[in-house]
């Protein structure tokens, strides 16, 4: 397909510390941005760790109409039809046995999770807490809800502050990384998924079905769950807030959410070669 936009025909973007600035809002500028790069030929993806459920007012906000990557890679989502093209579960059988297996090295863990498809229900037990700007549907007082219905994914979080994201994701992967997908997707986030699941996975996916390559697509994000995506495209992008992991393997650091990170690397790209 001819890319249009030089030297990329895809943008693809992260949405929360990414796209989205701290008051979960798009600014004008990077909305402006995006608008000359689609002008000038390109296209414009949604790649989100959250799940379409939890997207779904984000788009209609934004008059977001094309394909999203959401739930880390598990569903694509046509947002102008509104509807699921795609949609991996996660095996209960296995997120069973990998629960197990982490909390015999951590202890118990405070738990979330999300349900499959656009109704899904996102749900957290006692303590649990996550920041979201829009709040949860119900508390779990029992584990058996957990495993009653297909699962999205899976939440954990430690009781002890002292135990950052970082290094529960760690003790999960050493523990149970065989069994089940694990990423840190924000602060206070590590999450349980199929395994295999990848945002570079669903991108691929979405890339395909607009007649994209990985060689056509600039990627932006800002956390560890993004580095299978800039791993898969040909140019990744991270936000000066984002990770130390995602900034390590990243082939240039923009500036951050709040300071229109997106826009600053798109009107220089528009702007082309510095003569």
């Amino acid at each position: 397909m001819s890319q249009g936009f030089h030297p990329y025909g895809l943008i693809a973007t992260d949405l929360d510390g990414t796209l989205l600035g701290s008051d979960h809002q798009v600014s004008p500028r990077n909305r402006e941005a995006l608008a000359a790069a689609t002008a000038a030929g390109a296209a414009h993806i949604v790649v989100t760790g959250r799940p379409a459920s939890r997207t779904l007012h984000v788009f209609e906000a934004l008059g977001y109409e094309g394909l999203a990557v959401c739930g880390q890679g598990s569903e694509v989502y046509h947002a102008g039809e509104r509807r699921l093209l795609t949609s991996v579960t996660l095996d209960r059988s296995s997120a069973q046995l990998a629960l197990a297996k982490i909390e015999a090295e951590t202890g118990p863990l405070r738990l979330g999770f999300v349900r499959d498809g656009l109704d899904g229900a996102y749900l957290a037990g006692p303590g649990f807490q996550l920041a979201w700007d829009k709040p949860i549907d119900g508390r779990m007082t029992s584990r058996d809800e957990l495993w009653a219905e297909p699962l999205a994914k899976i939440f954990v979080q430690h009781g002890d502050p002292g135990v950052g994201e970082d290094e529960l994701a760690a003790i999960a992967r050493a523990a149970a990384g065989d069994l089940v997908g694990i990423v840190v997707s924000g602060i206070g986030i590590v999450e349980l998924l199929p395994l295999g699941l990848t945002k570079a996975t669903g991108l691929s996916l979405a890339a395909r079905r607009l007649g994209f390559k990985a060689a056509d697509t600039i990627a932006f994000g800002d956390m560890p769950n993004d580095i299978p995506m800039f791993g898969w495209a040909a140019y990744g992008v991270a936000m000066a807030n984002a990770h130390d992991e995602l900034k390590a393997v990243a082939d240039e650091v923009t500036a951050s959410n709040d300071e229109d990170g997106i826009a600053e690397v798109l009107e220089r790209l528009l702007a082309g070669p510095a003569a």
